[in-house]
């Protein structure tokens, strides 16, 4: 009887000693990091992620889009302020003949008035829709821009077997994340040889 106790002992403390060894091994497995530290690093999770603001800074097409919006915003501040220097002109000339009583007549001052403050109120619209047509512009560029590097990632994803791509905006989205796991530089250089390509 006390050879069997003992048989089972022994037995169920292989058995434990085996389960240990295993959760142990599992563990370092699914870890990610291995034993060598963090150069060991693999990244398999399936999970990458790209720093947005270096990809708009990197990519082509992304420059591009933005010199074709500050080339249209100078353009249209530069229609502006010629527009409102020639206003402030025919303001300066009415206030001069205003003090050296210039005017033939009241009515013909009051008539010169109504029309510089009906010029004043197209300078106010002509404003507003020039920041209006900008930001249009500015969110049709955005969408392009998205739409462009969102189509490109479902490919370049299933390529990679990538189950989730995330985004970093200056550190918003992302408190840590493994350097390896950071696919922008990768994903810039495709994105510029599609762009040069499609532009030759």
């Amino acid at each position: 009887m006390k050879n069997v106790s003992l048989a089972i002992n022994a037995v169920l403390a292989l058995a434990v000693a085996a389960l240990f060894v295993i959760v142990l091994s599992d563990k370092k497995k699914t870890s990610g990091v291995s034993s060598e530290g963090e150069e060991g690093f693999i990244a398999d999770s399936g999970v990458v992620y790209i720093n947005t603001d270096s990809l708009i800074i990197k990519y082509e097409f992304a420059r591009q889009l933005s010199e074709e919006l500050i080339k249209k915003e100078e353009s249209s501040r530069t229609d502006f302020n010629e527009r409102a220097r020639v206003f402030e002109q025919d303001m300066v000339e009415f206030q001069r003949k205003i003090q050296n009583n210039g005017f033939l007549s009241l009515d013909r001052a009051q008539s010169e008035e109504r029309r510089l403050r009906g010029k004043e109120q197209e300078l106010q619209e002509l404003n507003a829709r020039l920041s209006n047509d900008l930001m249009m512009q500015q969110n049709r560029m955005n969408q392009q821009l998205r739409d462009t590097i969102a189509n490109f990632l479902v490919g370049y994803s299933k390529e990679k077997a990538y189950r989730m791509v995330l985004s970093n905006t200056m550190g918003d989205n992302l408190l840590y994340a493994h350097p390896s796991l950071d696919v922008t530089d990768e994903v810039v250089a495709i994105l510029n040889e599609r762009f040069a390509a499609a532009n030759k």
